[in-house]
């Protein structure tokens, strides 16, 4: 499968490096590029792109906001947004979590692990770098929300089993990881992973994390159960 990217940078200059070893993929197509984050979110519908490369800090509209018009968009449901960040313990990391990213890295990260980043949110994956921690995004969601907020609509529609493996996933565990805790499948943990998402209307994992810890199934520095 070809993953369609679209960068979205201020800096030519960091879109070209990008550009240059990311068009090299065999899996990977460049398919256009954005300076703000206005012209990001134009181009991700007529681009028809399943990966943006999302900065954070631009002119005209930054990229918390263009990635919130992205995700709100329901032509746009399929776009998964990866953040690339200066500062990966930024509060702006978590606000870009809320508005709908996927995941985010930081701008030194390795080509490596960038190519593995976007293989694994155009899977519909939650990504968090090795550096941004489930724990730290509660503690930044227990900060700008010291109360739980309402349970969403939907939570209480999932079952005994959804709502572990989502409190599972919000402790940052992976499919494999559940699935020997719970003794399940990989395949089963995805099974109930998706039909949480799909009860709660969130657009993939990284979504339920935040749920998971702005409703208080989570709470930062609690131990896993």
């Amino acid at each position: 499968m070809i993953i369609r990217v679209l960068l979205v940078d201020d800096q030519p200059l960091i879109r070209a490096g990008f550009r240059m070893f990311l068009a090299a993929e065999p899996d990977i197509e460049i398919v256009g590029e954005a300076g703000n984050g206005r012209e990001a979110v134009r181009l991700a519908g007529t681009c028809r792109a399943d990966v943006v490369l999302m900065d954070i800090r631009m002119p005209e509209l930054d990229g918390i906001e263009a990635t919130r018009e992205i995700a709100a968009s329901d032509d746009l449901a399929g776009v998964r947004i990866l953040v690339l960040t200066t500062f990966e313990n930024d509060e702006n990391v978590v606000r870009a979590l809320r508005a709908g990213a996927s995941g985010f890295l930081g701008k030194n990260v390795e080509p490596a692990e960038l190519l593995r980043a976007i293989r694994v949110v155009a899977a519909g994956e939650a990504l968090l770098s090795p550096a941004a921690t489930r724990g730290l995004v509660g503690q930044f969601l227990s900060q700008a929300q010291p109360d739980p907020l309402p349970p969403p609509v939907g939570l209480d529609t999932l079952t005994d089993r959804e709502r572990e493996v989502l409190v599972l996933v919000a402790h940052g565990l992976t499919n494999d990881d559940i699935g020997e805790r719970l003794f399940l499948s990989p395949l089963t943990v995805k099974t109930h992973a998706n039909r949480a998402m799909a009860k709660l209307g969130a657009r993939d994992r990284a979504q339920l994390v935040v749920i998971a810890y702005q409703c208080g199934l989570v709470r930062a520095g609690e131990p896993m159960p």
